[in-house]
């Protein structure tokens, strides 16, 4: 199953085009950058260029940097590439207090407290992740314009408790590509379009546009995405960085403005695997606001890290999936390159295995979208009325009303088609939701990856994560006519993670591994030796176009 068709629901083809994008809401209490903002094009030499937390710790260790000068690096990096500059677009707005928060971790770390594993570490947010501080949380609509959750989500008290400097709110597709037909990844009506730093006629994928750019252009030490179904693979994919999207359940969901129960997923945007694995065990829990956390007790890791391994390639059984249609020939040469290095590093390669239920006209390729138009109208409503009686907006039948009455603003390029069909439905207790959350969980489940990895013995499945980024359209909205990897493992609910595979033109594409609930330590490991074998990674160059 395609992003197409799970995502959008109709193909929608296009090329694009910049002109009359928004200008992005001002970022707050920026330092001055470190030189003329105009003239940075994002290759200068910068300090922290590509840097990993445990480099930052030492420096911190050793007294070369502070958290608050690194802090302010990274404020400086923002000031410079996301509005002037390249003018990536990759973050709506900076934390106010990150300066002063970084200050007052430095006095703990020279009291010799250090909170945990991202003491001192700049951490950017995707938009739709609540924080209780003075930074808003606006899913990049204007109807939560101004709006501050009444507590932190789950995985931002859990980054604060471990010394995060929650420093950004990065971009994303408004309200996380749920809203129109036509929609272009990347784009809000707060932000503007977020813009591939490989090429800056391209989109960076969505909805967690803004998470993956900011990672890939080093505008935090490491970011945070969420995804329903591929919005932190793609993006991770199409801007060269490392994603992982965990079980559903790994990873609390509250506060965080949803899509749908059954699939939605917060994970890490990194530059390496060790990054991710640092992260995502850092906000693992149970949470009593979030019932699917429950079912992640005696799963969830404190240290993901001791899982990884340079020689984890070795003995692991793999099986490739090649009946995922749409890849380009280029993306399928680095896909049998990459399937080669895994072999050599020891893999027991099974070729092929593919999915079921991949044939057009499956039910599996139309009933994902009747559980998210029910799921998001439910889930929505719940989270405006979290927002107390004071909140604007109270329910998507105001959501709507509000963006038709500002259709100049937010608009101007696509309409709330999905909006309107997920206000039409009736409950989730309504007999066509429920057969249709069942069928496609049995079909993805049971029925699929359990299914063929029980069959051929697999550790992990290895596909092509996406294709490479293709030129923005606000007229006809996006492509989407390549391969996408993502869906099966997405409506499961079961983990993936993409790490960088090559460059096809000039633009990133990645190698995905997926498999069973809570495989996260076998996946990590596995994309961890791949990783350390072919260390595909390069920084951005910020062409304005390629080819």
């Amino acid at each position: 199953m395609d992003r197409r068709t799970f995502i959008r629901g109709s193909a929608v083809a296009g090329v694009g085009a910049l002109a009359g994008t928004p200008a992005c809401t001002p970022t707050p209490s920026q330092p001055p950058a470190a030189k003329p903002a105009e003239r940075m094009s994002g290759t200068e030499p910068f300090e922290l260029h590509e840097t990993t937390i445990d480099s930052l710790h030492e420096a911190m260790r050793t007294g070369q940097l502070t958290a608050r000068r690194i802090t302010e690096l990274y404020l400086q990096r923002i000031e410079a590439l996301n509005q002037r500059g390249p003018e990536l677009r990759a973050i709506i707005e900076t934390n106010p207090e990150a300066l002063d928060i970084a200050q007052q971790l430095d006095a703990e770390r020279k009291a010799g407290k250090v909170r945990g594993p991202l003491h001192g570490i700049p951490v950017a947010l995707k938009d739709n992740i609540d924080t209780h501080d003075r930074m808003t949380t606006t899913a990049g609509s204007l109807a939560l314009e101004g709006s501050i959750p009444p507590q932190d989500s789950f995985i931002a008290g859990k980054m604060r408790e471990a010394g995060a400097v929650l420093i950004a709110k990065a971009n994303m597709s408004e309200w996380a590509y749920w809203r129109g037909l036509n929609a272009s990844s990347g784009w809000s009506a707060r932000g503007g379009q977020c813009r591939n730093p490989y090429a800056l006629d391209r989109t960076p994928c969505g909805s967690s546009s803004g998470s993956g750019v900011a990672a890939a252009a080093n505008l935090a030490a490491v970011t945070v995405g969420t995804e329903t179904g591929g919005s932190i693979i793609c993006p991770s994919s199409i801007t060269g960085v490392v994603g992982v999207k965990p079980t559903v359940g790994l990873w609390s969901r509250a506060g965080i403005i949803p899509i749908s129960h059954s699939q939605d997923s917060a994970g890490p945007m990194t530059r390496t695997v060790r990054d991710a694995a640092i992260l995502l065990g850092t906000a693992c829990g149970v949470d009593s606001r979030d019932t699917a956390t429950t079912r992640s007790q005696g799963h969830f890791h404190a240290d993901y890290t001791t899982f990884l391994d340079p020689a984890g390639l070795k003995g692991a059984r793999l099986g490739i999936v090649r009946n995922i249609p749409g890849f380009d020939e280029r993306v399928v040469r680095l896909f049998d390159e990459a399937i080669a290095a895994m072999k050599s590093a020891g893999a027991d390669i099974v070729d092929p295995a593919n999915l079921p239920h991949m044939e057009a006209g499956s039910v599996f390729q139309e009933l994902p979208i009747v559980v998210l138009n029910y799921e998001f109208k439910a889930n929505i409503n719940r989270y405006f009325q979290s927002l107390g009686p004071g909140a604007k907006i109270k329910t998507l039948a105001d959501l709507i009303r509000f963006n038709e009455e500002q259709r100049d603003r937010e608009m101007p390029f696509f309409g709330q088609e999905r909006l309107i069909m997920s206000e039409a439905t009736t409950s989730l207790d309504d007999p066509e939701y429920r057969k249709a959350v069942e069928t496609i969980q049995r079909m993805s489940r049971a029925d699929g990856i359990d299914a063929l990895m029980a069959r051929f013995r697999l550790d992990a499945l290895v596909a092509p994560t996406a294709s490479p980024g293709w030129l923005i359209d606000h007229v006809r909205g996006d492509r989407f006519d390549g391969g996408d990897s993502a869906g099966t493992a997405a409506i499961a609910g079961y983990p993936d993670i993409t790490i960088p595979m090559g460059f096809v033109a000039g633009l990133p594409v990645g190698v995905s591994f997926f498999g069973r609930a809570w495989s996260e330590p076998t996946l990590l490991k596995i994309a961890y030796a791949y990783e350390q074998a072919t260390k595909r990674r390069q920084p951005p160059t910020y062409v304005q176009t390629v080819g």
